[in-house]
């Protein structure tokens, strides 16, 4: 495979309603996009940074930069496009590794590359990926609201539109009120979780255990992405599974989590760990120990929901992931909308994504584009 260059576009995406968690409110979404151009396909790939630092230390403007001045030259090196023609994106993590942090972008790159490669010899994300199911349960991620009825009201409408899993954002003062509400007003059946995106400490052990009554699949993130021995604590003092979301960056580190006991469940998410290739190596570690998995959401357009659903669809994911329809939060997306059918998202079968940008829409929401010749 021969890589000819990469385009770095700039997308401004409104949100249907504003989606408040435990680190700030977003309204709209910043998005940088990358198509990989070869002599014999383009592929896409989606960066998961939000414009600020706030969920994690990578950013829009960083990404892009970092893309541009380290990781695209390394890339177009002679080292770099010889190991690209010869192994394909397989070859862009190790080639990328010298550069510390940014998986975000080196997730993107990744993604770009993969999806051409796939495009070119016809085959899907999911065959690639080791898919075994032909759909994937769709959950979907509640925001903080301002009261509990407005709260009340939108799970109400998630659950007739279909949904197979309800997760709340929760954060210290919006916990404990409102998951038994929603408990009281939908019963126990429904399937409920709660994360708190890193926003409490393991002194609020005690007050967290009080979320034990309410029979939740979990509680996601409750303490800082670096304070792996506090989840294990934690573990030993709530019923309630402790799964992590933003202290897992690699495989390695869902190793030692596992080892030191500070997690029972693995929220992955491809651009947290530097990519679909490593998010499968860590889906293949968990299940070695037993460890339950599902696919966490960064708002993606349908470029990260396609490749989201095949990684979903492999056999240790058993929990619903955040694989909401396209309508969760754009009004338009810029594939052909994903949908929700029987609480299920259908996991696409054409090469590659199985869904490419629809040119009119992508113009219409592009702020910016840029070239890099390989």
């Amino acid at each position: 495979m021969k890589l000819r260059g990469i385009e770095m576009r700039r997308i401004s995406m409104p949100l249907v309603s504003p989606f408040r968690t435990s680190f700030g409110t977003q309204t709209g979404r910043d998005i940088l996009l990358l198509k990989a151009v070869t002599d014999d396909a383009e592929g896409w790939g989606e960066c998961v940074a939000l414009a600020d630092p706030l969920y994690s230390s990578e950013y829009a403007d960083s990404q892009a930069d970092v893309l541009r001045r380290w990781l695209f030259p390394k890339l177009a090196s002679p080292e770099g496009r010889e190991a690209i023609a010869r192994s394909g994106a397989a070859a862009v993590a190790g080639l990328l590794h010298p550069f510390k942090g940014h998986r975000m972008a080196k997730a993107a790159a990744e993604m770009a590359i993969l999806d051409a490669e796939l495009r070119a010899i016809g085959r899907s994300f999911g065959r690639e990926l080791g898919a075994v199911a032909d759909r994937v349960p769709s959950g979907v991620s509640v925001g903080i609201h301002d009261t509990v009825p407005q709260l009340l009201a939108a799970v109400g409408e998630y659950l007739d539109a279909g949904y197979a899993r309800i997760k709340l954002k929760i954060e210290p003062g919006w916990d404990l009120v409102p998951v038994a509400a929603v408990r009281e007003r939908f019963g126990a059946e429904v399937p409920l979780q709660v994360d708190a995106n890193t926003a409490y400490t393991l002194r609020d052990a005690r007050h967290l255990a009080k979320l034990d009554e309410f029979d939740l699949l979990l509680i996601e993130q409750p303490l800082e992405e670096e304070d792996v021995l506090g989840h294990a604590a934690l573990a030993r003092r709530l019923a309630t599974p402790i799964c992590l979301d933003e202290s897992i960056v690699s495989a390695q580190t869902a190793a030692a989590a596992i080892a030191l006991g500070a997690c029972q469940i693995i929220n992955i998410k491809p651009g947290r760990v530097g990519g679909y290739l490593e998010a499968r190596r860590i889906h293949d570690l968990a299940a070695a120990h037993g460890v339950a998995v599902w696919c966490g959401g960064m708002l993606e357009t349908g470029i990260g929901r396609a490749a989201n659903a095949a990684l979903a669809a492999l056999p240790g994911f058993t929990l619903p992931g955040d694989i909401s329809a396209s309508g969760r939060f754009y009004r338009t997306d810029i594939t052909e909308p994903f949908v929700i059918k029987d609480g299920h998202i259908a996991v696409p079968t054409g090469p590659g994504l199985g869904v490419t940008p629809i040119p009119e829409l992508l113009d219409t929401v592009t702020t910016s584009t840029e070239w890099i010749a390989f």
